[in-house]
């Protein structure tokens, strides 16, 4: 690594420390290294046909011994050690937080998330490990079937108490932004329960929680062989829910043991009228098109996708459409059949990387686990697995001002005691984490 190339600061909007600037902080931060992930620093930028042409751009958009200045819970400037040093004593030691050369990211951002459950499925994990099959567990009323009708049966304070519970073990290592879908309810008063109960958990700790409908994630057993009208109800249920304040996007499960595309097609038109974004599970057991249906409606992400075809990788980098990786569930259900990550990049498709956190498949609520599997499992770089989980999980929510550090956006950030970024990928059950700022906010420093 050319340290002094990656020192340099790349900043085209850089302002000079006049007395006004160097006053109107309200903290700053120093003795930083700082992995920025913006473009601005040189993360991503002038990566030609060739995938190993990387002329100027610079690992991980990194700083070496920076400083960031922070006001109103925004990034206000970055800049040099040397730039702020004689403007400290202007400060108060409680404005001034001096990092020794630890490392600041932005803070993590875990993009497709079922954390809002009730119940529990390890007995079901262990049956299956003893040779029960699936189906054999599913027809015993396992399987979703348990799940549903475990958050169905459980109030709104026992839901957000077992909900809570995973997402503060995600938050202490370093996620300050959460995707939370639905999906376990299946009927109306469910799915508004669970969205209602992830709404709390961003209000209580004080977190971004961007909430997914996705009450076309499997078919209730009240409608079994009738998966058209159930369909009917879920376009019917969306703006009831959306008119509550409790939607910011909707997704679907797209494949053939869930809905077809013509299916998803009409839950689709109904997001599309009420000017909300949509996305996507496809392409992770079959493919019937679920890729090309997301990026034909400028989805936000497609997810899963280990049975994606090229086509429809050109779509959705057509389409800008974010590709999210979830080796979580792959490794839980031991599949071989590995997501085309050599696809993805030749056609430039942005990638998030997240922990699917569910009780069946992917019952992970480690983030950085998260990344290491995608290193080990997906043959990722650690630069790709930290930009999936920061800028491009952003770009999967719609979040421009996250996911990077950069003058104008959230003061987002996490501190880790680590030597280099790739550390946080490398690494496995040691958490390096030391603190999160979350709009601009210390939380609480480890």
């Amino acid at each position: 690594m050319n340290e002094s190339k990656n020192s340099v600061l790349k900043n085209p909007t850089e302002q000079t420390l006049d007395e006004s600037t160097t006053t109107s902080f309200d903290h700053v931060i120093i003795n930083a290294n700082i992995a920025t992930f913006s473009a601005q620093h040189g993360f991503g930028i002038d990566i030609g046909s060739d995938a190993n042409e990387h002329a100027d751009s610079i690992p991980y958009g990194q700083l070496l011994n920076a400083a960031i200045g922070i006001k109103s819970g925004k990034v206000a400037w970055i800049g040099t050690q040397n730039q702020i040093t004689a403007h400290l004593p202007k400060y108060q030691a409680s404005q001034i937080t001096d990092v020794d050369d630890k490392w600041i990211t932005p803070g993590l951002i875990d993009c497709h998330t079922h954390i809002v459950y009730g119940g529990n499925r390890s007995n079901e994990f262990e049956a299956r490990l003893q040779g029960v099959s699936y189906q054999d567990i599913a027809a015993q009323g396992g399987g979703i079937v348990a799940t549903v009708s475990a958050t169905r049966a459980a109030s709104i304070e026992s839901l957000f108490a077992q909900s809570e519970k995973r997402l503060i073990a995600l938050m202490k290592e370093g996620v300050t932004s959460i995707e939370i879908k639905s999906g376990y309810g299946l009927d109306l008063d469910t799915e508004r329960k669970m969205l209602t109960v992830a709404r709390q958990l961003g209000e209580k700790h004080d977190i971004h929680v961007s909430t997914t409908y996705l009450a076309a994630h499997a078919l209730p057993t009240e409608y079994k062989d009738h998966a058209d009208d159930y369909i009917e109800q879920v376009c019917e249920w969306l703006p009831i829910l959306h008119s509550e304040g409790l939607v910011d996007a909707v997704d679907g499960f797209c494949e053939n043991i869930a809905f077809s595309t013509e299916q998803i097609r009409r839950v689709f038109e109904v997001a599309r009228s009420l000017d909300l974004p949509v996305k996507l599970h496809s392409e992770q057991l079959s493919d019937i098109g679920g890729s090309a249906l997301v990026a034909e409606y400028k989805g936000l992400s497609s997810d899963h996708l280990e049975h994606l075809s090229e086509e429809d990788i050109k779509k959705m980098a057509a389409s800008n459409t974010v590709a999210v990786i979830l080796p979580g569930a792959f490794y839980t259900l031991r599949d071989t059949k590995l997501p085309p990550i050599e696809a993805l990049r030749k056609h430039h498709v942005p990638m998030a990387i997240s922990t699917d956190c569910n009780p069946g498949t992917s019952p992970l609520t480690s983030l950085l686990l998260a990344m290491n599997m995608g290193c080990t499992l997906f043959y990722l770089t650690p630069e790709e697995v930290l930009a999936g989980s920061t800028v491009y999980a952003a770009q999967a929510l719609g979040l421009p001002n996250k996911g990077k550090v950069e003058v104008g956006c959230d003061a987002d950030l996490a501190l880790w005691d680590i030597a280099r970024p790739a550390d946080l990928a490398y690494q496995m059950g040691l958490n390096p984490i030391q603190g999160i700022m979350v709009q601009g906010q210390w939380r609480e420093r480890m």
